[in-house]
């Protein structure tokens, strides 16, 4: 699955502003330079009910016009992030109207009685009034921006879900959580078993595989019910918002996850939220919306990207780390998940700011951005293909084997005279027999044939070069110590850098 844009299938190579960026078109001026030097082709910006709305039905959208132009200025596109109901689980940028009626739009309530500055996902006015600001806000984008498609996509709120407590225990979701499970659940669990990812099939099946009852009944007492039953909620009430937009403008709608961490528990994290392990419940709920998304910033990087590709889910990564890391986690995403967009957050920080991130890690995003931009149309026809694997390689895991283009590649740390590196990633494509093209930085190819071909294979050739305006421009032919005497595929752990290999076979 491929985002299109104009007809043609496109990778986001974006960055994230951070949260109060653009609110200012001033403050932002000076910004687009930075970016662009970063090889960056879309932004990722937020945009607030509070001051889209700033009063009950008055409707502003001048820095949102503002921003658009910005950007087709400087020649990028825009992801858009609808700060509304909710930011990080809480709910501070509703407009000053909705904080200060309590009674229209009811807030949360915690053990103990506590209620946070959050709105309920049970408060039907509240998903009414979100839905309406958003309604409005796609029908002047698509009125502003339907013809020049600078904005590509939009998230619906961000990173939902109930801090604290594992559900709400408002008077509203008390009644909810006793009453039945929504038979929606059921026809769309009936309609799709195969996609019913183990943790929650597991669960169902320790209480009988029940079609009827409550939600302890269904799928038992503890917090993970309580997580399933908030991610209903908070997917339907995402879904209310999101089918207003779509109804006025329809380009894909996205929400996005604050992941949970190892021996985490709901209300460490919001719960709710759309994490792997209840993906189901917003498939079920929230139809309107094209993907789900995880702020991944976890360790355990291609485990994520795995999960959430689970379900027939595009892989979309809205925010991730800016660092070396993150850069050597995008070939890999693209290579063999079939990422279609990355954006680190912050992308704009400079020192002396708070959030400054070393120079090294800013270049080394910016790096792998170039690289991509030369070779995304080449990724986009092989990710559709399914010839292409990405990787990233370190100590404790120096290697991988994968069968490619008729032979297996044996991809692992660049070495040269008894020296390995520590780090290295790429992606590698079979372009067409006996031809490879790869990309990226301190690994090494070795090709044996599989098991059933008998006789010799080994390099024939290995060029360096760019593309330019999508031709191959070659540069140096590499070998002696750029192959390792022929012996092997090699990315020099300096600079990124894209190379062709061609193969011989001899019997």
């Amino acid at each position: 699955m491929q985002l299109f844009v104009d007809g043609r299938p496109f990778l986001i190579l974006g960055g994230e502003l951070r949260n109060s960026s653009a609110s200012s078109l001033d403050y932002m001026g000076p910004i687009w330079e930075r970016l662009e030097a970063q090889n960056l082709n879309t932004v990722l910006a937020g945009v607030s009910w509070e001051m889209v709305e700033p009063e009950e039905g008055r409707f502003d959208f001048r820095v949102l016009d503002g921003l658009i132009l910005q950007a087709r200025a400087h020649r990028m596109h825009l992801g858009l992030l609808w700060f509304a109901s909710w930011k990080n689980g809480m709910s501070s940028y509703v407009p000053a109207w909705v904080k200060s009626d309590v009674h229209r739009f009811p807030r949360v309530r915690l053990q103990g009685g506590e209620e946070p500055e959050v709105l309920s996902p049970l408060g039907a006015d509240s998903a009414a009034a979100d839905a309406r600001a958003f309604g409005a806000l796609m029908r002047h984008l698509a009125k502003f921006d339907a013809g020049e498609h600078t904005v590509l996509i939009v998230q619906v709120e961000n990173e939902v879900g109930i801090l604290g407590d594992s559900r709400d225990r408002s008077p509203l979701a008390d009644a909810a959580f006793n009453g039945p499970v929504p038979e929606d659940w059921f026809r769309y669990a009936a309609a799709n078993p195969q996609d019913l990812v183990p943790e929650l099939r597991a669960r169902w099946e320790a209480n009988g595989s029940r079609t009827a009852g409550t939600w302890t009944e269904v799928f038992g007492a503890g917090s993970a019910t309580d997580q399933m039953f908030m991610a209903w909620h908070y997917a339907r009430y995402v879904d209310r918002v999101a089918a207003a937009g779509a109804a006025a403008y329809p380009i894909p709608l996205y929400a996005n996850a604050w992941l949970n961490e190892p021996n985490a528990k709901p209300g460490d994290f919001p719960s709710g939220g759309p994490l792997a392990e209840v993906l189901n419940f917003w498939k079920a709920a929230a139809p309107h919306l094209s993907l789900l998304a995880p702020d991944l910033y976890a360790s355990n990087f291609e485990e994520r990207c795995r999960l959430f590709t689970r379900c027939s889910n595009p892989l979309f990564i809205p925010e991730t780390n800016r660092n070396a890391e993150a850069a050597r986690n995008l070939y890999l995403a693209v290579g063999s998940f079939g990422l279609i967009g990355f954006s680190p957050f912050a992308i704009e920080a400079n020192p002396p700011t708070a959030s400054a991130v070393p120079e090294a890690d800013r270049a080394a995003i910016g790096k792998a951005y170039a690289i991509l931009r030369q070779i995304a149309p080449l990724v986009l026809q092989h990710q559709e293909s399914g010839d292409l694997v990405g990787f990233n390689l370190d100590k404790e895991h120096p290697s991988r084997a994968v069968e490619l283009g008729g032979a297996v590649l044996e991809i692992s740390l660049d070495e040269l005279f008894g020296h390995r590196a520590e780090r290295g990633a790429g992606l590698v494509m079979a372009t067409a027999p006996g031809e490879y093209l790869g990309a990226g930085s301190g690994f090494r190819v070795i090709f044996r044939n599989p098991e059933s071909i008998k006789g010799r294979v080994g390099i024939a050739a290995v060029t360096e070069g760019v593309f330019r305006d999508g031709v191959w421009v070659p540069g140096r032919r590499l070998n002696g110590d750029e192959d390792d005497q022929g012996r092997a595929w090699r990315f020099s752990s300096w600079e990124p850098g894209i190379e062709t290999c061609t193969l011989y076979r001899a019997e």
